[in-house]
């Protein structure tokens, strides 16, 4: 429709209403006929004739809270879809943040039919389709309320809407606990090669065993509440089940059974308290959780600020949908014998690799890690749980160009629950765990074994218990079985006699370049070129073998390079370890020579802020929590300057700033954060990563590790930052050519 039509149904109501005027005059001087019109003066308007066409309903669809008295709501929108049966009038969109300040309007729903029964058929249609996420609206309201009798009937009246509180398939969130998120099981698969984590819940194991006694799909969305639960209100009648810690819950002060799917009546509270043993509990919901996927998943990672609700954990007054259907037809519970056992103690089944091999680790380092107690550290998260223990036994001095410990080696892609030694520090990676990184991994957790990292609390003693891949296996596929309620009983075999040679799976030599190829759990297997240098030779051959890889039918989730390796995430209910790495032997042979290779590349320019205050305020809060007497500190460019014979720091400044860089890799540690080394070597500075690792980074940190620059490191030294907004980057298509 043109401009001046939409003015004139919009603007001249009056017209329309008093004098039957259609959009048929379209045309006409319209501003003339309403300076008439007020005045009096409007002649001749008797040869126009009402035409009755049908009838239209608006809605108005608000930001508020209706059982909370209407409250205006306020937030952001995870995302947002209107039916397209409706005249759709709205300023909002996915992302908006919408303020508090403001008339909370943010859309006009209109539908026409030729009679009001049909439209009203026609708006309820509009109401279901039409959903928004994120922030709390009046759309379930508005739906019920045309499904009253009275509205059906056209039974309008001033005071129908008195003492009107429909049911909504709705959880509010009354108090958020310590941090509870929207979590699924599987999380975010398949994008681990630029940074992003899986996430999903922690305790996958328990979280199954809940949806499946709902009738759920295993991954359909719950709620991940840490150490203490918080409370919540259920705004209709529905069916859930707790799992995993018991946060000994109530509804309505009723004690509630664990692992039992029990039925919530409309307005009634459910508390959590906080966990003895164990850290997170599991609130499941019969149809899950309503939220937008993002990659794929509901899931949160709050670090990254997206997925699940608002990309956040959750608070007072957020409001989460429910399924339509959200009421279990049957109220099982799981057999108590076959609970997840949680504990203050733990022993934790892991397989070797990739790295506990003599070149980095003197041998009796697997008896000492198997027979020594390690204590969960307080700083841990989803990220990372760190353990306080034995010292690593080192081979190494130093880590040579990857940096000044031990510990430091080329950055390679990291496995979920690996053993990752940050210094002398041993630290459990989580689902929201760093793709990669530069430290030793000695060992990888079984996936049948996952589940007890995300219930270990500050505190509890860990064991570690070395396992064949056989072992491992029988483990997963037992845990499966009791997902499934085919009861058995799932326990670790008696240890296995294994050495660090387990890890490496084969190796040899093709092209004059030397390969190993070392197991990395279940599910990965990490290739290695050449000896532990920096060469971008081997970053091409790396590069090459990711492309033939590619064009095989082997059933791999992602591929992530590293500086001089490749990690292979495959499908272990499709494939075995052993499978994929004979067949990545295979590719590796026939791949061809390397003499003049050509690889896509693009040059991007990169503000940067020198030594920024926020990278001095982490150096400062190290100090004051982790390591008072660390030698980088209280300024890294300082340190970077005395370990590489500068005269100033300016000079380190001069070298950061004059220097071309090559990106090796993405990942380092968030969501596609580059490391990246000088092309020149004259302009590489080697310097230590931090040891332990710092707990808080500002964002956009930049930082050196060993001969490289990250970008948004916990382990570095940092030296800049790049701007908060706005980051101009000039891009111009070329190639980078080894010769």
């Amino acid at each position: 429709e043109s401009d001046e039509k939409f003015y004139f149904l919009e603007v001249n109501t009056r017209l329309q209403v008093e004098h039957g005027i259609t959009e048929e005059v379209y045309g006409v001087d319209l501003v003339e006929w309403m300076i008439k019109e007020a005045a009096g003066e409007l002649k001749g308007i008797e040869e126009f004739k009402a035409v009755p066409n049908g009838h239209s309903i608006e809605v108005r669809v608000y930001a508020e809270d209706c059982i909370n008295n209407f409250r205006p709501c306020s937030g952001k929108i995870d995302d947002v879809t209107f039916s397209g049966k409706a005249r759709v009038e709205t300023w909002i969109r996915k992302n908006i943040e919408i303020s508090a300040l403001y008339d909370p309007m943010l859309a006009k729903l209109i539908v026409h039919a030729e009679n009001r029964e049909k439209a009203v058929e026609k708006m309820l249609d509009v109401l279901t389709e039409s959903k928004i996420y994120g922030i709390t609206t009046n759309l379930e309201y508005l739906k019920s309320l045309i499904l009253t009798g009275d509205y059906k009937d056209g039974k309008l009246f001033t005071k129908m809407l008195e003492g009107f509180l429909p049911e909504e398939n709705a959880l509010e969130v009354l108090d958020g606990g310590v941090q509870s998120t929207v979590q699924d099981a599987d999380g975010m698969i398949g994008y681990w090669t630029v940074g992003v984590p899986p996430c999903g819940a922690m305790d996958a194991y328990s979280f199954k065993i809940g949806n499946k006694l709902l009738g759920n799909d295993l991954n359909a969305a719950g709620i991940e509440l840490t150490m203490r639960g918080g409370t919540y209100r259920f705004r209709t009648t529905a069916s859930f089940c707790i799992t995993g810690a018991d946060m000994q819950a109530t509804l309505d002060g009723e004690s509630v059974p664990m692992y039992t799917v029990i039925s919530a009546s409309p307005m009634q509270e459910l508390k959590f308290k906080t966990a003895a043993k164990g850290m997170r509990t599991y609130l499941l919901v019969k149809g899950g959780i309503d939220v937008p996927k993002i990659m794929g998943s509901s899931s949160t990672f709050c670090d990254g600020k997206f997925g699940g609700h608002n990309g956040r954990a959750l608070r007072t007054g957020d409001v989460l949908h429910l399924a339509e259907d959200c009421q279990a037809d049957n109220f099982n519970s799981f057999d108590g014998k076959y609970i997840p056992k949680i504990d203050n103690t733990w022993t934790i089944g892991v397989l070797p690799g990739p790295q506990p091999t003599y070149e980095y680790l003197k041998p009796e380092y697997l008896d000492t890690l198997t027979s020594s107690e390690y204590t969960v550290n307080f700083n841990s998260a989803r990220t990372g749980i760190r353990l306080n223990g034995p010292v690593p036994q080192w081979v190494r001095e130093d880590g040579g160009e990857a940096g000044l410990h031990p510990s430091n080696i080329h950055d390679n892609a990291y496995a979920i629950g690996t053993l990752d030694l940050t210094g002398d520090q041993s630290i459990l990676l989580g689902p929201d765990g760093p793709s990669l990184g530069g430290f030793v991994c000695p060992v990888t957790t079984a996936k049948g074994e996952m589940w007890k990292l995300g219930q270990l609390h500050p505190g509890d003693k860990v064991h570690f218990q070395l396992l064949t891949l056989e072992q491992a296996e029988t483990i997963r596929k037992n845990q499966d079985k009791n997902i499934n309620l085919d009861y058995t009983d799932v326990v670790l075999p008696k240890p296995a006699q294994l050495d660090a040679s387990y890890s490496i799976m084969a190796e040899g030599t093709h092209d004059n370049t030397d390969y190993k190829i070392r197991l990395q759990g279940e599910e990965n297997i990490l290739v290695e070129y050449g000896d532990m240098v920096l060469d971008i030779e081997l970053r091409f051959r790396v590069h090459i073998l990711m492309n033939e890889i590619e064009k095989s039918d082997l059933p791999v989730i992602d591929m992530t390079p590293g500086i001089r390796s490749l990690q292979v995430h495959f499908d272990v209910n499709k494939i075995s370890a052993r499978e994929v790495c004979e067949k990545v032997k295979e590719i590796n042979a026939n791949l061809s020579s390397l003499d003049d290779i050509t690889v896509p590349s693009r040059i991007i320019k990169l503000p940067l802020s020198w030594d920024d205050p926020q990278t001095q305020l982490a150096a400062k809060r190290y100090q004051q929590t982790v390591r008072p007497n660390a030698p980088w500190c209280p300024s890294n460019p300082e340190f970077i300057r005395r370990i590489n014979g500068l005269d100033s720091i300016g000079d380190v400044q001069n070298i950061v700033f004059d220097a071309d860089y090559l990106v090796l890799g993405l990942g380092d540690v968030y969501l596609g954060a580059p490391v990246a080394t000088p092309v020149d070597p004259r302009h590489r500075m080697v310097t230590t990563k931090y040891n332990p690792a710092r707990p808080w980074t500002p964002e956009n940190a930049v930082g050196i590790g060993g001969a490289y620059l990250r970008y948004g490191g916990s382990r570095r030294l940092s030296v800049c930052r790049t701007y908060n907004s706005d980051v101009e980057s000039v891009k111009r298509n070329g190639v980078f050519q080894k010769r």
